[in-house]
């Protein structure tokens, strides 16, 4: 069994058995390519089924030598994990060498948060004489509303929003659905931008469904929604680390702010785990001491 073809093996089963996306699918193959080109660097021509324990910990020793960061090794660990299990799992590989490999501990770092101050400075700058100033308000207040990672935003179609109830199907990772409520404001600068912009485009054919499109009449990329927010960031004078995911972060912190359930948030989210939706519970410390305040006995 050689490198190239278990290689091959794996992302079959990552496309197709566990439904992951091409950027999911791409990052593992990354961390794997990148143990294979340590072997080479290292004058080691070993097979996958004949890779030991000692191996994949020097290539740990490795990273942290090149000035990898902790979170970049702990991913690379996780998808060698993933590697050797799907050989395991094949029946490839008899051991499983990943098995005593430990991640290297992070430190959970909290997410970037915006005030609604801020997110209402960010939509003022936007200018709203152009045909894409319309359309970029809509999807700030879309991404804002519904808490959406990137990749569901640029592939949100039109026949996903139920207009007269107030939901939309959104399309997460794994191709998994969820029903996540919008807001009325969302609602009606999406309709502005459908009215009066969009439907002056010629659309390409395939993206006739997809709602943002840009000049072109296809389909946005992630690049370019990066691009969006950061030129508004700037205009805006925020000094923060601002990405679309930040306002996805803002509308989970701000929920749970305002009281809402931390299993309704999760379920807005698309979280699989309810511990990756409870890092949304950093509130600002005012807000800890008047809850302490408030319903603290002692206090």
């Amino acid at each position: 069994m050689d490198w190239k073809s278990s290689i091959n093996g794996f992302k079959a089963y990552l496309k197709l058995e566990r439904s992951l996306s091409e950027n999911s699918v791409e990052a593992y193959l990354r961390d794997i390519n990148r143990f294979s080109e340590f072997l080479e660097c290292k004058k080691l021509k070993v097979a996958p089924e004949k890779i030991k324990f000692e191996q994949l910990k020097n290539f740990i020793k490795w990273l942290n030598e090149l000035g990898m960061s902790a979170t970049s090794q702990a991913r690379m660990t996780s998808g060698l994990k993933a590697f050797f299990k799907y050989l395991l799992m094949e029946d490839l590989i008899k051991d499983d060498p990943t098995q005593l490999l430990e991640t290297p501990k992070i430190g959970r770092k909290l997410p970037e948060v915006l005030s609604i101050q801020e997110i209402d400075l960010l939509i003022a700058a936007i200018d709203l004489s152009t045909p894409e100033g319309t359309r970029n308000k809509a999807i700030l207040e879309a991404i804002y509303s519904c808490g959406l990672r990137v990749s569901e935003l640029i592939t949100l179609k039109i026949s996903d929003i139920f207009f007269d109830e107030g939901f939309v199907k959104v399309t997460g990772k794994g191709n998994k659905q969820r029903l996540t409520p919008i807001g009325s404001v969302a609602l009606k600068h999406i309709e502005i931008y459908r009215n009066e912009i969009r439907c002056h485009l010629q659309i390409k054919k395939g993206h006739e469904d997809i709602l943002f499109l840009n000049r072109r009449g296809a389909q946005l990329t992630r690049v370019m929604i990066f691009t969006i927010i950061k030129d508004l960031v700037e205009k805006a004078g925020i000094k923060k680390n601002i990405s679309p995911h930040t306002f996805r972060h803002s509308f989970a912190t701000h929920l749970i702010e305002g009281g809402a359930d931390l299993r309704a948030v999760q379920e807005m989210l698309g979280h699989e785990s309810i511990t990756t939706t409870e890092i949304y519970t950093h509130l600002d410390r005012e807000y800890l001491r008047d809850a302490i305040i408030q319903f603290h006995p002692r206090s």
